[in-house]
């Protein structure tokens, strides 16, 4: 079968790490049980498929990427001593937190805006991005966790996201939101010493609810293995800048470790 490569020697790598690997020998991915993904970090678009008919200023919006997420996980993974996976391209290319097929996996309009480069496309063109991008990014996730579970260690699947402080319209009044489905009781523990911070509300499967449908990576890697984690959604303005950043990545790196204690690990 004569495929055309989507990705090109100019396009950057898919899977972006940071911090000790399991996979690494030696390292056993540090003593930290974490193991952090961010399905929106990066906004990449491959170079074959240009600005997807899509403004620069609409690709810097939330429906390109998750805002500040990746400096926040950086600098979360970094006090952590743990390993943080990323996607680099744009949830506008396609969404690694949707499975392939999904209506909103490549989606032709966002919170408003068309996206010109996702229509019509091929059966060929999909299944480039599932191929290229999509692929990498989750085998990469599920050779990290059968590295640990290998080397009997303990691992909690962290999955960070940002969102947007209105919608469709609708304020959205969540400084975070903690999302669970199945297995939920160390995201339940997270949201509970969340909701003692002075000044913060903290919704719960807000601003989304976690099912098997609206989302692909906590139920196939985490929820699928019977292991503990966190779905965490953080306001975006709260983390679009550097101090932001800094300040949500202490406060879960003094909170999650506390909450992992009382689980019994």
């Amino acid at each position: 079968m004569n495929m055309t490569r989507l990705l090109g020697d100019e396009d950057p790598s898919p899977v972006v790490e940071f911090g000790p690997s399991a996979t690494m020998p030696g390292t056993h991915g540090g003593d930290s049980p974490f193991l952090f993904v961010s399905d929106h970090a990066g906004r990449a678009v491959p170079q074959r498929l240009g600005d997807l008919g899509v403004a620069e200023e609409d690709r810097a919006r939330h429906i390109a990427w998750d805002i500040g997420i990746a400096g926040m996980g950086r600098a979360l993974a970094g006090q952590l001593g743990s390993l943080l996976i990323e996607q680099a391209y744009s949830r506008l290319v396609i969404d690694c937190n949707r499975a392939p097929g999904h209506p909103t996996s490549i989606v032709r309009e966002s919170d408003g805006t068309q996206v010109p480069g996702n229509l019509d496309l091929s059966v060929e063109d999909e299944g480039a991005r599932v191929e290229e991008i999509f692929h990498p990014y989750h085998n990469r996730i599920a050779t990290e966790l059968s590295a640990r579970r290998a080397a009997g260690l303990p691992v909690v699947v962290v999955a960070l996201h940002s969102f947007t402080p209105e919608m469709n319209g609708v304020s959205r009044p969540w400084h975070a939101g903690v999302l669970h489905n199945r297995n939920p009781a160390f995201g339940l523990r997270v949201r509970d010493f969340l909701a003692r911070e002075e000044g913060l509300v903290i919704g719960n499967n807000e601003p989304y609810a976690l099912t098997d449908v609206s989302d692909y990576t906590i139920p196939t890697h985490a929820e699928g293995r019977g292991l503990a984690y966190l779905e965490l959604e953080v306001r975006q303005d709260l983390i679009a800048t550097e101090e932001g950043q800094r300040e949500w990545a202490d406060r879960l790196a003094r909170i999650l470790p506390q909450a992992w204690e009382g689980m019994g690990a």
